[in-house]
This record gives structure tokens, C-alpha cells and sequence, in this order.
């Protein structure tokens, strides 16, 4: 079976997003006033192939914490879908 991870990974909460108060702040001369707390983060695609959701999950799972994620500095969370 095939599965579609779409997982989105964005900055901690608790740390300063340099490049979403960059926007921001762009956002905000542009006369967007009503924009506030932009964060960047990053949307990834993968097609997995697994015998069952489980396994496509422990994938993504192991994908997301070795090397998609930074867990210092990033969270994730994922959707997954039979392709």
C-alpha cells in the first residue's frame, strides 16, 4: 500500500521565528496592520510505501525526528493518507 505523509514543521513556540517577524514587519508597512505573530515554518510531501498505516506512521515518525525536524528548535505534525 501506498500512503501520503504531509507533515508541517514549524519553529517552538518559545523561540523568536527571525524570518516570520521579518515578514511581519513587512507585512506591516505594506498596510497589512492587522497582521500580527507570523511564523515560517516548512511543508513536506512524502509517499510512503507500507504494508499497513502503522508501519507508514513509525516512518514518518522516525523520517520527522532524525531529519525533517530539529526537536531543539522545531515541532511537527503530520497528516497520513492512503494514496
Amino acid at each position: 500500500m501506498n500512503f501520503i505523509a504531509e507533515i508541517v514543521i514549524m519553529p517552538l513556540k518559545e523561540l523568536l521565528d527571525p524570518q516570520g517577524k521579518a515578514v511581519e514587519h513587512s507585512l506591516q508597512k505594506m498596510s497589512f496592520k492587522e497582521v500580527d505573530d507570523v511564523r515560517i515554518g516548512k511543508h513536506i510531501t512524502l509517499k510512503i510505501a507500507a504494508n499497513s498505516k502503522e508501519i507508514a506512521q513509525a516512518k514518518v515518525e522516525e523520517a520527522c525526528k532524525k531529519l525533517l525536524a530539529n526537536p531543539i528548535m522545531e515541532g511537527y505534525r503530520y497528516e497520513l493518507k492512503e494514496a
